[in-house]
C-alpha cells in the first residue's frame, strides 16, 4: 500500500495526473489505476474526477494526512535499517531560502565531511515553498527564517542572525559612508528579491517603518541577478551581511552596513517534527547544533 499512498501524495501536491505521474517516474494510466486501487482498498472515494483532477474529497484530505505520516515513517525505517548495515548513506534533500545559501554551505560542508557516503541535494526555495516541501516529503529539512512567519509543527535549530547591508557600486555616493539608515534608501534605484521571498517582506517592512516606499525597479528570485545589476548597472540592493560579503568578493561593489535598531532575524535549520528522526536528519541536526555553538561563541 505504501506505493499507492505515495501516488496520492504526489497527486495532491501536483494537482494534475500527468505531472504527478512524471514526478513518480510512472505512466498516467498506472497512477490512475493505483489511486483507484487505493480507493477500493479503503472503501471510499479519495479524488474528485471529471475531465481533469478536481481535488480531494473530505475522505481524501483525511487520508492524505495519514499518508504523509505513514510514508514518512516507512522512509525513516528504511533509512534506519540501511544505516545499521552500511552506516550513513543515501540522499539528503535540503531546501534553503536564497539569502541563506552561503551560510547553508557551512552546514552542508561540515555534514558532508563527516558523512562522505551521503549525497546532498541543495535547492533554493522561498520560505513558503520549503514548508510545503517538508510537508509533502519532497525535502528532508530546510534552512529558513525562524521568527518572522509561522512555521507550524517543525523542529528548529537556530544557526545565525541576519544583519543587513546595502550593496552598491564602488563609485556610488553611499559607498563612501561608514553606515547608512533605511531612510537613506529613499529615491535610490533599488533591485530586490521578488515579493514571495520572506527576505523581501522583511526589507519592505523596514523601508515602510523608515518612511520609504518599498519599490524596486528590478526584482528577481536570484541574488546573483541582483548582484550583477549592482555591479554593472548602478543599482543598489539590500542583502544579509554574510551573503553580501560572499557575493561581493572580486567585484567592483561596496558593502555598507545598515543601522537597525530592531532585533536581527534568526535563520536556522528546520526538520519535520518526528521522534525518532531519520538517521540522516538526526546527523544534520547534530551538525547544525555544532555550528550554532561555534557561532554563539
Amino acid at each position: 500500500m505504501i506505493d499507492k499512498l505515495e501516488m496520492l501524495i504526489a497527486l495532491a501536491r501536483e494537482e494534475h495526473f500527468g505531472r504527478a505521474a512524471e514526478t513518480l517516474g510512472i505512466t498516467q494510466p498506472t497512477l490512475s489505476a493505483g489511486i483507484k486501487q487505493l480507493e477500493s482498498q479503503l472503501g471510499v472515494q479519495l479524488v474528485r474526477r471529471g475531465s481533469r483532477y478536481g481535488g480531494l474529497t473530505d475522505e481524501g484530505v483525511r487520508t492524505l494526512e495519514r499518508a504523509r505520516r505513514i510514508v514518512g515513517e516507512a522512509r525513516a525505517l528504511r533509512d534506519e535499517m540501511r544505516a545499521v548495515h552500511r552506516g550513513l548513506s543515501g540522499t539528503l534533500r535540503l531546501a534553503v531560502v536564497p539569502t541563506a545559501l552561503s551560510e547553508a554551505a557551512r552546514l552542508t560542508a561540515t555534514f558532508g565531511a563527516a558523512h562522505p557516503e551521503v549525497r546532498l541535494i541543495v535547492l533554493s526555495r522561498s520560505s513558503t515553498e520549503i514548508l510545503a516541501m517538508i510537508e509533502n516529503l519532497e525535502a528532508d529539512a530546510g534552512v529558513t527564517y525562524l521568527d518572522n512567519e509561522p512555521l507550524g509543527r517543525v523542529l528548529s535549530v537556530p544557526l545565525y542572525r541576519e544583519e543587513y547591508c546595502v550593496v552598491c557600486g564602488s563609485g556610488a555616493a553611499l559607498a563612501a559612508r561608514e553606515s547608512v539608515d533605511w531612510g537613506d534608501l529613499g529615491g535610490v534605484p533599488l533591485c530586490l528579491l521578488t515579493p514571495e521571498m520572506q527576505n523581501r517582506r522583511i526589507v519592505n517592512q523596514k523601508l515602510i517603518e523608515a518612511g520609504v516606499a518599498p519599490e524596486a525597479r528590478i526584482e528577481s528570485n536570484s541574488t546573483v541577478v541582483l548582484m550583477s545589476h549592482v555591479e554593472r548597472g548602478g543599482w543598489v540592493t539590500v542583502l544579509p551581511r554574510q551573503l553580501a560579503e560572499f557575493l561581493a568578493r572580486g567585484r567592483g561593489v561596496s558593502v555598507v552596513p545598515l543601522r537597525d535598531g530592531g532585533a536581527p532575524h534568526a535563520v536556522g535549520l528546520i526538520a519535520p517534527w518526528r521522534a525518532p528522526q531519520t538517521p540522516l536528519v538526526e546527523a544534520l541536526i547534530e551538525a547544525g547544533r555544532g555550528l550554532a555553538g561555534v557561532s554563539a561563541r
